[in-house]
């Protein structure tokens, strides 16, 4: 399976790491701190899909930073900051691929001047680069990464594989996120379809390791409600089309379909061959597919069925300031993708966690700083971040598409 390819690499990328003598390289050489002196400078790393279909919401991750990096005067405290922002897409693949997320951190992780890599999108990106960081001794903040497994063993992970202790061979953290993990956003679908009043829920996915994980805490979620659920497994995300897996939901009853996976994993096709087979069925999908590739990509009649849940609320909810960011995001760069915020939130943030750092030219001092994040007043509303790397936020926002836009439905709590 891919997955259990992909795992294997990203171990193997660890060793790598070790075998190129990446382990702590950078920083300083000091370990008794003394803060930060008139003149120091550091480097942050991004790293983002920024070809093919995930394209809009790598850039406005990207974006996102870049203004929050621009408002504080590339400063962090005394610090100055440079933000170099990659693509770990490529245009032959049209998304990330595991090669070029590999080069982004090493190539992050060999320059002796960085402290922090933001990224990435893509989950499966993350189980590639957080091991190579992670024997770097560098911090990684995550503003999209939702996977279980790359944190806990909560369930989701894929414990057989050896998650979530194969990314960390140090035996330390170093990997943290803004974005609450897949238990919330999988109880938040399940319970949205409860809630439209669905009976026989099909489950798919794109067998990556986001994908695989969010339908599977779709799945245990919704043993909560009355529905049942029809697990049909993965989607070949080469395939022309989905006609006879989607002939095969509509015959076992199927009123309800939820995708685990992303719009590059062909995601539009696919909701477009459900539509057609099963007419009236209600589309459900996850932030995986929160872009604009997607939501003007789908005729709108499929559209109108569709709902999508973003851990981004409206913006309304983020009063003032987001109000203030929202204004001056679209001065600067026009539309705002829904995670923009988030790339905004996580750009915030390691600026103030370079500014709390003990030495905030020292990646330990700054990792240190990162997981000392609590009751934190920020854009997003007052989160922490706990020891095992994960937010304290839990909500998420439900959208349906209108002429192509993504639209606020309302907000979602879970346990």
């Amino acid at each position: 399976m891919f997955e259990r390819k992909l795992k294997l690499l990203a171990c193997g990328l660890a060793a790598a790491a070790v075998s190129l003598g990446l382990i702590a390289c950078g920083g300083s050489d000091d370990d008794s701190g003394g803060g930060a002196s008139a003149g120091d400078s550091v480097t942050v790393y991004s790293s983002f899909p920024l070809q093919g279909a995930s394209r809009p919401t790598g850039m406005a991750f990207q974006n996102g930073i870049e203004l929050a990096f621009k408002q504080a005067g590339n400063k962090a405290g005394d610090v100055d900051v440079k933000f170099v922002p990659l693509d770990d897409a490529t245009v032959q693949a049209g998304q990330w691929t595991p090669e070029a997320e590999s080069a982004n951190a090493k190539k992050a992780a060999q320059d002796d001047s960085a402290v922090a890599y933001l990224g990435t999108f893509n989950s499966g990106a993350a189980a590639i680069s957080i091991p190579i960081l992670n024997e770097a001794g560098m911090a990684m903040l995550s503003p999209g990464n939702t996977a279980v497994g790359l944190t806990s063993d909560a369930p989701g992970a894929d414990t057989e594989a050896g998650e979530p202790e194969v990314y960390y061979p140090s035996g330390s953290r170093n990997y943290a996120r803004i974005v609450p993990k897949d238990t919330v956003q999988g109880a938040a679908l399940a319970k949205l379809m409860d809630q439209d009043g669905c009976k026989v829920v099909g489950v798919m996915h794109d067998n990556e390791v986001f994908g695989e994980g969010l339908a599977t805490n779709v799945e245990i979620a919704g043993e909560e409600f009355d529905y049942e659920i029809v697990s049909a497994g993965a989607v070949d995300t080469k395939a022309a089309n989905y006609r006879s897996a989607a002939q095969s939901l509509g015959e076992k009853g199927v009123d309800c379909f939820v995708y685990g996976g992303i719009t590059a994993s062909n995601a539009v096709q696919l909701y477009k061959d459900v539509a057609a087979a099963i007419p009236g069925v209600k589309l459900y999908g996850p932030d995986g597919v929160a872009d604009s590739d997607f939501s003007e990509g789908l005729p709108a009649n499929v559209a109108a069925d569709t709902k999508v849940t973003v851990a981004t609320l409206s913006e309304d909810e983020y009063g003032p300031e987001g109000a203030k960011f929202y204004k001056q995001y679209k001065q600067e760069y026009g539309k705002a993708e829904p995670y923009a915020i988030y790339g905004y939130e996580v750009g915030q943030l390691i600026l103030d966690v370079i500014a709390r750092a003990e030495d905030p030219t020292d990646r330990q001092s700054v990792m240190d700083a990162m997981f000392d994040t609590k009751d934190r007043d920020s854009i997003l509303g007052t989160y922490s971040i706990d020891e095992n790397g994960d937010t304290t936020l839990t909500d998420y926002g439900v959208y349906s598409i209108d002429g192509g836009e993504f639209a606020f439905d309302q907000k979602i709590t879970t346990k």
